[in-house]
């Protein structure tokens, strides 16, 4: 997917912070209107309704360079740029998603923090892996449930890298007893299942993906009418985007849009883990 060319213009804004005098200039993305950000001291973002209008061009190039220059000292002298194309815009548009996403439901956080809310964090754990990169090469926002603790609880994604843009609803790898109950709802209201996944709205959009067993679970035999659900490992949507779409004026009210037709599917998952939606 090739990728688009920068249209984005730079200007240095003046950044204040709540009840504290005004600091140094920030360099922060504009289009054809500024950005009007104020701080609180966690480093939450406050923007005002429908005031994020697109990712910078520079997002997916920066991704991309750093996919072929994964070190640290390459990251060091672009800091400055992750900053300005991938972190700040980031936490712009989860402070304008919290709204419409609570009217989607109020049990999934929008939480626009650097570190500890719904942004994923950059560096990779190499601790056990032989792969010693130390950075992911993608953006990662997860509007998780507010009963959820890490990235298995329920909820929407938003992922970005040089190749592909996706979105995706649902629970990926959840624990052994969710995913049993999971199992125990679609065999006892196998109604309410296909209702959820077969939506028309939902599949036009969305595709099933995860990983899944060979065999069918214990417990449920190899002719079960919804077999090939049942061996789910993960409960997870997947809709395709294009590079483009990151930069339309509308990727709020267009990401909402499409989560919102995953409604149904994730109030499926939410009742059979037992947590409200």
């Amino acid at each position: 997917m090739r990728l688009v060319e920068s249209y984005y213009w730079y200007r240095l804004e003046q950044v204040k912070l709540s009840n504290e005098a005004a600091r140094e200039p920030s360099v922060i993305p504009v289009l054809s209107h500024r950005f009007i950000l104020s701080f609180k001291a966690e480093d939450n973002y406050k923007v005002a309704k429908n005031s994020f209008h697109g990712f910078p061009a520079d997002l997916v190039k920066f991704l991309s360079e750093l996919r072929r220059h994964n070190k640290r000292s390459w990251f060091e002298a672009n800091r400055e740029r992750y900053e300005e194309s991938v972190r700040s815009p980031a936490l712009e548009f989860i402070a304008s998603m919290a709204a419409p996403l609570a009217r989607i439901s109020p049990h999934f956080n929008a939480i626009a923090k650097k570190a500890g809310g719904s942004l994923m964090r950059i560096h990779r754990d190499v601790r056990f892996s032989k792969d010693k990169k130390p950075y992911k090469t993608n953006l990662g926002i997860h509007f998780r449930h507010v009963a959820g603790k890490d990235v298995h609880a329920p909820g929407f994604y938003f992922h970005v890298d040089p190749h592909e843009v996706f979105l995706g609803a649902g629970i990926w790898h959840p624990d052994s007893e969710s995913l049993g109950n999971i199992r125990e709802a679609i065999d006892e209201d196998s109604s309410a299942w296909k209702r959820a996944k077969n939506n028309k709205t939902f599949r036009a959009q969305f595709d099933l993906a995860g990983e899944s067993l060979k065999r069918p679970p214990r417990g449920y035999e190899s002719d079960h009418p919804l077999l090939e659900d049942l061996k789910r490992k993960d409960h997870i949507a997947v809709c395709q985007w294009a590079h483009d779409d990151l930069l339309q004026p509308t990727i709020v009210q267009d990401v909402i849009a499409t989560f919102r037709a995953a409604k149904h599917y994730m109030a499926f998952l939410c009742k059979a883990v037992g947590v409200k939606f």
